[in-house]
């Protein structure tokens, strides 16, 4: 990955007329541009709606020490900081059309105001004259659309998240800084401190340092203790990101009643992004879409195969995707592909997968001016590039909503079909479900309520089992074979309710997937 310090500072060097800084670090990116400026020797000037156009107090990083920082041109103390008449955009950018020294200029949320003609001209006529000198503006904002008559003017410079050695810096900068106002203990060893900073990973440097800061002030001390409450912290923050959830998983293989075949291809793959698979020649496996029936573990699978391979499991809020403003969602999307590549190695859950991308396909009745279509490619380009292990788990009630193009081999490595249980599998899940809820399955006639079952998903399943703990608890009965059995006389299961769709389902699953179960006659006696 290109050096974001370096790639501005070449940017600077050559004349770039309008540099585009889209971040919510609005700190960090000053930082950024203030310390290319004092190692190329520049004046730096910057502007707000709220102060106009100002000289920026220094050419170096904001924590440096006052007297490092130097006025490179020359300029006395005394000078005016402020220049007057540049509060309005329109005029600031007069001003700086009449410039004829090498600077950059911060224009801060400037976006804001690109949707006035007045402003892009001035703008468009201010980046032409920039051209030839070392003169650049620097535009930053949360979320900035160029306007195309500026295209040719722009290049754009991305600050991708920490990297491991950049939050562990973090640690030892926020843990001095805090040092200095009240007496803190440092009880956190080597081996604590690189965990912490793994905790970290995903979030930008700010919501790092602070998340830290919270965290150690709790404390008093940077102990372990700080390393668990980071990592609640973080998950807090994905959540309110709108985006990502952070799951907690304690499911395992073991929590799911039959889905063998599945479960054999998943280890199989256990391990493969690790270094003694790369050595092997191996890729880490890319993903798997499980579609099927309703309430037959789905969901159950993704918690499910995070917790058998002790990974983070973070989980895709398809509807905080769509945004209502032109751009919003692509700028989603690359934020929710930048915190999963960060978070690698992690398993990143799509729920319901037909919701986000069936309007995508040309022709479909969606009415959202492309924008399906438009995260497709996005959501494509990233499948088909990505090298971080990230292993997507899609699942989908309705494969054949999905455009050909996302279900082919190449993006996920494979499609299963998940069936309603058979005898073998329903046994086996009415013994995990009565485990579950404090009863001994060897106290239940487990081959005549599988017997019983035919048609009934793993939720129906569940869900016969509790009423009939309700139903025993209200009389202050145990609860027996002939009480579960009284449950499910008294449920209309899917199967029934919803026939002709399961068994289309079937029939476009038949040859086009591979079956999550094995055959009834492959499974052993002991079942």
């Amino acid at each position: 990955m290109i050096n974001p310090l370096e790639r501005l500072k070449t940017l600077i060097n050559s004349s770039t007329p309008i540099i585009v800084l889209e971040t919510l670090e609005e700190k960090r990116a000053i930082s950024m541009v203030r310390m290319v400026c004092g190692q190329l020797h520049l004046p730096l000037f910057e502007w707000s709606i709220a102060n106009g156009l100002v000289r920026s107090g220094s050419s170096g990083p904001l924590n440096a020490p006052p007297q490092t920082m130097a006025h490179p041109i020359g300029l006395s103390e005394q000078a005016p900081a402020l220049i007057a008449n540049t509060r309005e955009p329109a005029q600031v950018l007069a001003h700086l059309e009449t410039m004829s020294i090498d600077t950059v200029v911060i224009l801060k949320d400037f976006h804001r105001h690109m949707d006035d003609p007045i402003v892009v001209r001035r703008l468009r006529d201010v980046g032409q004259k920039f051209c030839c000198p070392r003169r650049t503006l620097v535009l930053t904002g949360p979320s900035i659309e160029v306007p195309p008559e500026l295209a040719s003017l722009v290049e754009y410079v991305e600050l991708p998240l920490p990297d491991a050695a950049r939050l562990l810096q973090i640690v030892d900068d926020t843990f001095e800084r805090l040092c200095w106002q009240r007496t803190l203990k440092r009880t956190l060893d080597s081996a604590g401190e690189h965990t912490l900073a793994n905790n970290l990973r995903g979030l930008t440097e700010e919501e790092a340092e602070r998340s830290l800061s919270q965290a150690v002030l709790a404390r008093g001390a940077l102990c372990p203790e700080v390393v668990t409450d980071v990592l609640d912290e973080k998950k807090s923050l994905l959540r309110h990101s709108g985006m990502l959830e952070f799951i907690d998983v304690s499911d395992n293989f073991g929590s799911i009643g039959g889905l063998e075949n599945l479960k054999r291809w998943l280890e199989q793959r256990r391990g493969a992004w690790e270094q003694p698979a790369r050595d092997f020649g191996l890729e880490p496996p890319r993903g798997v879409i499980i579609m099927g029936v309703q309430g037959c573990g789905k969901s159950l699978c993704a918690r499910a195969i995070a917790g058998e391979w002790k990974l983070p499991l973070v989980k895709c809020d398809t509807a905080a995707l769509f945004d209502k403003y032109v751009g919003g969602t692509e700028k989603h999307i690359k934020r929710l592909f930048q915190v999963c590549e960060e978070l690698a190695p992690a398993v990143l859950w799509i729920d319901e997968m037909e919701k986000v991308f069936a309007g995508s396909e040309p022709g479909s009745a969606s009415s959202d001016a492309g924008v399906s279509a438009r995260l497709l490619g996005s959501f494509l380009s990233w499948m088909q590039d990505r090298t971080a292990p990230v292993f997507i788990v899609a699942t989908s009630n309705n494969v054949t909503a999905l455009p050909p193009e996302l279900i082919r081999k190449g993006r996920f490595d494979e499609l299963f079909f998940v069936d309603l249980p058979n005898t073998s599998e329903r046994r086996a899940i009415l013994a995990l479900h009565l485990s579950r809820h404090k009863q001994n399955p060897a106290a239940f006639d487990l081959d005549k309520l599988a017997a019983a079952t035919e048609g009934y998903s793993g939720a129906e399943l569940d869900a016969a089992v509790q009423t009939a703990m309700y139903a025993s608890f209200s009389t202050k009965k145990p609860v027996n074979t002939e009480a579960v059995l009284q449950a499910l006389h008294c449920t209309v299961p899917l199967s029934t309710t919803r026939a002709e769709e399961i068994q289309a389902l079937r029939q476009w699953a038949q040859h086009r997937a591979v079956p999550a179960s094995l055959p009834e006659s492959e499974h052993g006696d002991g079942r």
